[in-house]
This record gives C-alpha cells, structure tokens and sequence, in this order.
C-alpha cells in the first residue's frame, strides 16, 4: 500500500494544489454522481487470480504430498492499517492453501535482533515466502531490513536484486513487485492497449512508481515518472493515455487535468476526515476524474485487491522454485584435455579447472543453508538435508568390491571415481561415497588414495591430507577416552571411598549433584540395588561406593591411544613413568586413528543421537568381577560427541569431471568394515532418489567402496553395515585386472625393485584362465546375498582382446551379468561408459529379486564364524584357541553374542594365510584371539596378528612428498 510519506510535499505540489478552482470541487464532490468511467474492479479479478491460485495448489498438493507452501509475515508493533494488511493477508492465504505464519515483534524490537529473525527465516527450508510489514518504526532502517531477505523468498519484490533485474532490460526477476504487477493484470484483464500510449506514473518509489514504470516500458509504452521536483505537473498528467497515481496524496488529481478517455490507475490509498467520518480515498479525487477517464479503479477496490492476490501468486512461484530446485538433479560434466601418454596423477589433477563446490551442491539439488563450506572445493553437508529429503525412495545403491588383492593393485577408486563420472555422461545423477585415506598410507606406502589417472577425486591434496579435520577429531574423541580412563584408575587407587564420594558427588546447596554424563550410571546402579534414584542425598555407602568404584581390571583394558601416522615404535610402550603418577606405570600401545573404534562408530552411526548411544555403549575393559565398564560409566561420552559433532557430517567433494562425491570416514579394512559412512551412503541415496511423482528411471546411483575383496570388505559391507542402517544394495561392481589374474593363475611373484616378468607384460591366456577362478569365486560370494554382479575389468595397455575375451566367459558362466573392460584411467568418464551401461542393467535386474544376509545375527557366535568361514572363504572348518573360546565365553555371558561378525584376517588371500592365493582347498581357518567393539556393534575375531599401526617401509612415500615456493604440493598421488 502507499502512504503519504513516500511522496513528499514542494513547490511543485503545492503550485498544482492552487490550481483546483473550489467551484470544480463543489461540482464534483457529489459522490453519488454517476460515473462514465468503465470500472477496473480488481475485487472481481483478485478472486478469479486467487481461485486460479489456489486451484494450481491443489494440484501440485496431490500430486506432490510434500509440496506445501508456505509465507510469513514480520509485523512490528501494532499498527491499525498494518494490522488490517496483515489479516487480508492471512485470509487470501488460507483461501488458496498456503500455510500462514504471522511473526508479531514488539515496536521496541532492536536492529540486530530483527535482522537475526529474518536470517532465520531465510535459513528455514519451509519457509518460502517472507514480507515484512511497512511502515516499520522509525529506530528501524527499512532498506536494511527488506534487503535482507532472499531474492527468491522476497514476495514483496521489493529487495535490490528484483527491483534490478526488473529494471534491466535482458533480465527477468524472481518476483515482480506484487503492487505494480496487480496494476499489468487489471489492464490486460480489460484488453487496455499499453503498445505506443503515453503513461504518466505518479510517484517513483521502489514500492510502486519505479517498477510500473518499468513494466510498462517492457510493453512499449513512453514513460514519464513524475514527482516532487516535476514542473508543470498537471500539463504532464493531460498528455496521459495511461495514468497511474502512486504518490499518497488524498484526492490530488483532478477530473479537469486528465485527458478525456485516459485510463486511470489509482494506487493510493488514505484515510481521511469527512463530515465527522473516517473514510478512505485514493490518491484520486474520484467523483470528478471519473467523468473524464475512460477507465478507473476505485480505491478501495481496485489495486488494493489485486496487490494481495499477486502476494499469493509470488508465494506460490516462491515455493515452486524451492521445489524445483530442491528435486533438481543435473549435474554438469566438466571436460577434460586427454593425453597420451597419461601424465601423473597430481600433473592431471592440477591442471583441472574445478567446480565451486557451491555449483556442485546446486547441481545435486543441496541448498546453500545445507552445506558449510572449507575454502572453495569442499564443504560439510548438513545433517538437516537427510530430513528434508527422508520422504524419497532411495536411488540405486552400488558397492564396488574386487578380486583377492595382489601387490599391482586392482584400482578399485579409480572404478568408483570412472563410474560416478560416466553415469554423468549418461545423463544420469551417480554419486561416489568413498572413505577418506589416513595419513599413514599416504606418507607410508601409498603416496594418497585418490584414484588415478583421469578418474580422481580432488583437489587430490585435500582428499588425501586434512580435508576437514574428520580423523583429527576422532584421534581426540578416543584419546579423550582413554585419558578418562588412566586418570579414573590413578584416582581410585590413591583415594579412599569417602575422598571419592566428595569429588564426584559434591554437594551444591546442601545436596548432592550428580555431573550429568554419569546420570546413566547412576540410575543403573540404583536399578540394580534397588534403590530410588531420586533419594541422592539420603543414599547409602554402599551405593555411593559402587557407583564412584570402577574396579577396572587392567588385564582386560581394550582401547589404545591413537594418532594418524604410521609410528611403529608405538606399537608397545610403557606409560605412567613420571613421578607424579606414583610408581603406576602399565604397558599399553598405540593404534592407528583409523583403526579406533571411534571411527567405526562414525562410519556406522545412522544420525547423532545414535552416534552419541553408540559412544557410550564402548566397552573399554572389564572390571574385577568380569562386567563390562564402558564409555558410559566414565561419564566422557557426552564430551566425545562434542569432540565428533562436526565430523559426523560428510564431506562433499567432486571427481575431475565435476560430479559429486561424499567422502566420509575410513574405518581400518582389517579389523572393521572398510567402508566409508552409513550417514553419507543415506544421504547420497535421498539425493539421488525420486519423488512419490517421479518414474522409477529418475533414479540416480549411488557408488560406494568396500575395502579389499568380496570375502572380507564387502561381507562386512553387507552383514554388518546394510544390517545397521538397514540399506539394500542394488549391484555389485567387482574389479579385476589381467595382471592380478595372472598372477592368481601360477604368475611369477614380485620381487620389489625388480622389472615385471615377461608373463604380465605380454598376453598368457593360460595364467588368465587359472587366476579366473578367483574371480569366480568372488562373483559366488556376492551372488549368496541374491545381489547381481557386474566385472569391472581396469585395463592397462599390456592388455589383449583375447585376455578380456576369457574373463569375459568365466564371469559370464558364473552368474554375472557381463565383464566390462573399462578405461577410465585412461579415457575419464567416457572410457567406463560400456561398464555404467551394465551396472545400470544390473541394477534394474536387482528390483525382481530380494537381498538376504549371510547369517542370522541371532545365531551363536561359532556359528555365525564358521559360516563366514566356509561359505566366504571356502575352507573346511575353524578352530578356537584357548584365549578366543575364554573371549567368546564372556561375549556371551555380558549380552553381546547378538552382535555381528567383523573378521579380521589377511587380505592377501581368501584364506589366513596371505601365501595362499586363487582358490586355497581344504584349510581350516584359525580364530586366534577375539576382540569386543560394542559401540561400533560387532565383534572381531582375529585369525592372525593384525597390525593396528602399520610401520613405514624402507623408502616411504614422504620422501617425495614437497612443497614449492608458491605452495603447491608435489609428489602425491
């Protein structure tokens, strides 16, 4: 609406003002007087636009159960005439099927703080439509207040960004002032000629006068915008065709300045004094311009209806640009320049151009609020995404597993990076959910674990390195644990029971307080002795004793201090050496960060509370009698979940073709799953799954990687994590390579530093044909959990037709669905086209049948090894020492025989032993120790000594690992 202020009073006005002759005013202030004007009844035409507005609600609404927009309204004070706005508002909102919200703040509401509530506002996904109430206080700049608002939640149309794009003559704004844009639609709806007419507008506000103005430049018509400082005001008004008055001056255009037959747009809107009464006029004296014009809208009537009605369009718009945006999934594919031969790993990645990050959101249909952004390339993706996108049928889930690992490496990221990049090229959304490699293998062995070639995830320097600090929060998390326990030992056996009780319930008052992260402790103990966990104060010793004494047993301590670097000297230490600890040393050692069972927990966590249960649930020892003592006990779960509140968020990154990729978590392969995270693998499917009006073929894919071969990685991946987050897989992409094959097949073993064989270099058809009976082996496993599977063959150059042809008939005559060379490595995206193909295929073929476990989890816990044993790895039959038998016996007695089976055993071979390749016969798989992982959730029985902090080799990978002048890094890879 317009008021008063926005056209101010001057010499101009005021000389106009003098020539209205009383005579003229006494001949037309008859308001009974009949009018010749046709009437703009924009009462009639706000219903019809509403009802059309509503009815497209309606349809969209049953179409799409989730679809419901939405518009709020900030008032400040309490205003009579805001108010009156305010319930129109309210009233055409529920009238069309918008959801209303009213957000009334005091006038004596501050700046800042009503900054900050529009900021919220535009943070809120269901918020779609946001107008702040005018006039606001005079202690309140408005320009700053409505400039705040999101151009695409700005229905009001009144912040810079539409005002400017609607001021340009080659751009379209989101949303059109609501004011002016009712004026457009009264004239079209009477087929009122705009092309080559003169308009007069009446006042050049950014509300109103500004953008009319514009709107009819953009039908061709000649424009004048008059206001304060015009001269010759009502000799400019008599050469209007169109008149349009904004200015907020009651009854200021007389009858006798207008020309006969001219249309007359009355926007303003005041309230007066007559005869006693209030009454509201426009900015038109009505009664004597009627006689002249050929068109007039009445005040009220006219544009006041119209104004309210284009609010409910825009908000409509508004909630079907978020919708549009929020199911947009086109992601853009980046080109790439193809030489031969290929360069180095880091030469390709740094000579890429890459996405912003904040593109590569927008293209999967992640909001700017969702994500948190590190630099340009890489962001946290918000929890909060998950919820808004649960409604959606999850896309196509894909886990890439491999053939028994040789020393050449089978390349199994570089398939998962090739893939995601050729579905892209397909049209297709495809999404990689990849572990993020320790720094130990980087400086160790490995160099970085980004892929190769012209299928990587990058920047491959922050993947492989820092990233966001996700396993540097995990190594606090678990030494903050263990530092809990030290100390709690140190005091237990230095304080007497009294000294205790003091310390941990210390009086606050006249009362006891019980420190919150050990209120779980308390009411289990008082559970257990019957006594009313609300009677703290009139407790006994006896209580109090139990609850403050852990009596841990230090034979049975089951969690190590960790750090991310491979340090074999701490593979056994002795620890608690300075005189202050008195004399209570104790041997313990270090493990790697990704082998703590805090980053299992992170991997398998389905959302923060349960990550915060699982925390608490660890089992770090025994006490004396033989019960459990967990992180719960300690009272340190809470401040663990502190520790890991960001790390919990997956880490959205991108291959060098520009699609998406999530890279989060990277638990230990040997001694835990592999895999990267459930809550990453659960948001990449919602991402890539349809809505309840979207057709099946919508679906994007979702890649992820299990560490190692099918008998370990992807067992885990399904028996442990699929059973966690209750996920079902839709393919399995197994990789193989001619050279891993040949040397399964009888190949020369390697000897580092020494040339290749002959036989690897050059075709052997025989060696193929022997080693594919691992590969065959590996496709049988997958096809016991009723999941299809695809061979992905990573070529080389050495390679034949004729190799591939004999790959190709032993996947085939196993169950597979084909065996695709692919040449992403070589060829990016397009070179793994033939392979997107058939996981695509395969996975339509995964619909028609239903996935099933290997084992249930309720079996004993011999049982559900022996089934891994020799259904996994083909042997005979296991034996249990004396030591894992006493471990299993105290498993079952403390509750967790329930829990899964997580192997640990060598990759090197389907069998313990990493001597003995392809397909070992007739061996029986010792169990040599066992471990408990009760947070994480399953157990690990351990064949052999796994080492949980590898040692660095003779020539490590950091040798070559350097920084030029300009800070690039060099010699990753």
């Amino acid at each position: 609406m317009i008021f008063s202020r926005f056209f101010r009073s001057s010499a101009a006005l005021k000389d106009a003002v003098q020539i209205k002759g009383t005579a003229n005013v006494r001949l037309f202030n008859n308001s009974a007087i009949l009018t010749s004007a046709t009437i703009l009844d924009g009462k009639f035409l706000s219903r019809k636009i509403q009802n059309s507005v509503a009815e497209e609600v309606e349809q969209l609404k049953r179409k799409d159960e989730n679809y419901h927009p939405s518009l709020v309204i900030v008032q400040v004070g309490k205003r009579e005439d805001s108010n009156v706005y305010v319930r129109m508002k309210e009233k055409a909102a529920k009238k069309v099927g918008i959801t209303y919200k009213h957000y009334a703040f005091p006038d004596t509401i501050s700046q800042s703080t009503l900054l900050r509530e529009v900021r919220k506002l535009n943070d809120d996904l269901s918020v779609h439509g946001i107008l702040v109430q005018l006039p606001l206080p005079r202690h309140l700049n408005e320009k700053s207040i409505t400039e705040s608002i999101l151009a695409e939640k700005d229905v009001d149309g009144f912040g810079a960004v539409n005002i400017g794009m609607l001021a340009k003559n080659t751009s379209t704004p989101i949303h059109v002032p609501c004011t002016p844009m009712g004026v457009m639609e009264l004239l079209h709806h009477h087929n009122i000629p705009i092309a080559g007419k003169n308009a007069v507008i009446l006042g050049r506000s950014d509300i109103v006068g500004n953008p009319v103005s514009y709107l009819l430049r953009q039908e061709n018509a000649t424009v004048t915008v008059c206001h304060s400082h015009t001269k010759n005001l009502p000799e400019q008004i008599a050469k209007a065709d169109i008149l349009v008055a904004a200015l907020g001056k009651p009854e200021f255009v007389r009858g006798e300045w207008v020309k006969p037959g001219a249309v007359v747009v009355d926007v303003g809107i005041n309230a007066i004094q007559r005869s006693g009464k209030r009454e509201l006029v426009g900015d038109v004296h009505y009664p004597s311009v009627s006689q002249v014009a050929g068109h007039i809208t009445p005040v009220p009537g006219g544009v006041g209806p119209m104004t309210v009605a284009m609010l409910m369009r825009n908000t409509v718009r508004a909630a079907e640009l978020s919708r549009n945006k929020s199911i947009l999934r086109k992601v853009s594919i980046n080109e790439v320049t193809l030489k031969e031969p290929v360069p180095s790993d880091i030469e390709i990645a740094k000579s890429q151009e890459l996405k912003k990050i904040t593109t590569v959101a927008e293209e999967m249909g992640i909001h700017e609020t969702e994500i948190e952004t590190y630099g340009h390339y890489k962001a946290k993706v918000d929890l909060k995404l998950y919820e808004r996108l649960k409604h959606r049928k999850d896309g196509n889930y894909i886990v890439v597993s491999g053939i028994t690992p040789t020393p050449f490496g089978e390349g199994k990221s570089t398939v998962v990076a090739g893939l995601v990049q050729a579905l892209g090229h397909l049209g297709k959304l495809g999404i990689a959910c990849v572990r993020q490699p320790s720094q130990g293998p980087t400086f160790g062995v490995k160099g970085g674990a980004a892929g190769g070639g012209y299928a990587q995830f990058v920047p491959m320097d922050d993947f492989n390195l820092h990233m966001t600090g996700d396993i540097h929060a995990v190594t606090a998390a678990n030494n903050l644990l263990v530092a809990a326990l030290e100390t709690r030992m140190f005091h237990e056996s230095t304080q007497s029971d009294a000294a205790l009780i003091k310390r941990m319930l210390p009086f606050k008052n006249g009362h006891r307080v019980i420190p919150k992260g050990l209120l779980p402790r308390w009411k289990r103990i008082c559970d257990i002795l019957k006594h009313d966990p609300t009677e703290i104060d009139n407790a006994s010793q006896d209580v109090l004793k139990k609850f403050v004494r852990l009596n841990i047993d230090l034979e049975t301590i089951a969690c190590n201090r960790v750090l991310d670097v491979n340090d074999r000297f701490l593979r056994t230490i002795e620890g608690g050496l300075a005189p202050t600890e008195k004399g209570r040393s104790r041997k313990t050692s270090f493990d790697i960060s990704v082998a703590s069972e805090c980053m299992s927990i992170l991997a398998l966590s389905n959302d923060l509370k349960d990550m915060r249960h699982r925390l608490t649930n660890m089992v770090i020892a025994n006490d004396k009698n033989g019960n459990p003592i967990t992180a719960g006990d300690l009272g340190v779960a809470g401040a663990m979940a502190v520790l890991l509140k960001d790390a919990i968020k997956p880490n959205l990154m991108q291959t060098l073709e520009g699609t998406p990729a999530l890279v989060h978590a990277g638990p230990f392969a040997n001694i835990s799953i592999g895999a990267s995270s459930t809550i990453a693998d659960k948001i990449a499917l919602k991402l890539a799954g349809t809505e309840s009006f979207e057709n099946a073929d919508k679906a994007g894919y979702v890649v992820t990687e299990a560490g190692f071969a099918s008998d370990m990685g992807m067992e885990k991946f399904f028996n442990i994590k699929c059973r966690s987050s209750g996920l079902k897989p839709s393919a399995v992409v197994l990789v193989t390579t001619v050279k891993a094959l040949k040397l399964h097949g009888g190949g020369q073993k390697l000897k580092p530093g020494t040339p290749l064989p002959d036989e690897y270099l050059l075709e052997n058809l025989d060696l193929v044909s022997k080693g594919c009976a691992n590969m065959v082996k590996h496709i049988q496993n997958s096809q016991k959990f009723n999941v299809p599977v695809v061979v992905a063959i990573n070529s080389f150059k050495t390679d034949t037709a004729k190799e591939y042809q004999i790959i190709r008939e032993h996947a085939v005559n196993a169950g597979a669905i084909d065996a695709i060379p692919s040449f992403q490595f070589s060829k990016g995206g397009q070179g793994a086209i033939s392979l997107a193909e058939t996981v695509m295929k395969a996975c339509s073929t995964s619909q028609k049948s239903d996935f099933k476990f290997l084992y249930d989890s309720n079996a004993s816990i011999e049982d559900k090894i022996t089934t891994i044993a020799k259904e996994m790895y083909g042997a005979k039959g296991i034996e249990f020492s004396l030591l894992a038998e006493k471990r299993m016996k105290d498993y079952k007695r403390q509750g967790y025989e329930h829990l899964p089976i997580c192997m640990a055993k060598t990759q090197y071979s389907l069998s313990h032993d990493p001597k003995l390749l392809n397909v070992p016969k007739e061996f029986t798989v010792p169990i040599r120790d066992m471990r408990l992982n009760a947070g994480a959730g399953f157990i690990y029985p351990l064949t052999a000594k796994i080492q949980t902090i590898p040692g660095l080799p003779t020539a490590p990978a950091y040798l070559n690992i350097d920084l030029t002048d300009d800070g690039e890094i060099l010699g990753l890879s």
